[in-house]
Formats: C-alpha cells, structure tokens, sequence
C-alpha cells in the first residue's frame, strides 16, 4: 500500500511539474492544482492515519495524531483560494494581452525565424 501512495504521489508531482512548465495559462493552472494535491496527500499519508482510535493521546498505544489532519484542511482553503487568485490573474492577462501564453506573445511570434 505505501508504495502505490507513493507511486501516486510521484505521478501527481511530476504531472503538475511537467504542466506547470507549459507556455498556455490554463495547463499551469491545472499543473498548480496537481502539486498542491499532491502536498495534500504526502501531508495525509505522513499522519499515520489510524482507523478506530481516538484523536488524543489517551493511552501510548494507539493514536491518531490530530496535526496532518489540521494542516491539510488548511491546504485546501490555501490552495483553493490560491486556485482561484491565479484563474482570474490568467483571465485578465487574457482580457488584457489577446492570448493566453505565457510571456504574452504567441507561439510564432516568439520564434524569429
């Protein structure tokens, strides 16, 4: 089981590396919500999430710790408020420039050939 959360944790982070790199807007807006998956669940799967026992330390031998459980609640708001910040920056750049690359120029005007 650790190796396939593992394997789809390094599919998700390369996934929205390899899309963060894009020249269009909309694939490092997928390629952004792909990593913050991703550091949602490494900060899920690093909790030791126990099923049936109690969020406190009411005996040394069984727990679950409270604290990844917390900070990936948090990631959510931060990364859905993050999501949405750079959704409408890329519409406004698009509003603004006539296209959606990156730099502002398309494709064949960046290439003097």
């Amino acid at each position: 089981m650790e190796a396939l959360l593992a394997l789809v944790i390094g599919v998700l982070t390369a996934s929205g590396v390899f899309l963060a790199l894009r020249g269009q807007t909309f694939p490092v807006v997928l390629g952004l919500t792909l990593l913050s998956y991703a550091v949602n669940l490494f900060l899920f799967v690093m909790g030791r999430l126990a099923i049936g026992v109690p969020p406190v330390i009411s005996s040394a031998a069984a727990y679950t710790d409270p604290l990844p459980q917390a900070l990936v609640l948090t990631a959510i708001v931060i990364s859905f408020g993050m999501t949405a910040f750079v959704i409408v920056l890329a519409l406004k750049a698009r509003a603004e420039l006539g296209n959606d690359h990156v730099d502002g120029v398309h494709a064949d005007e960046a290439d003097p050939r």
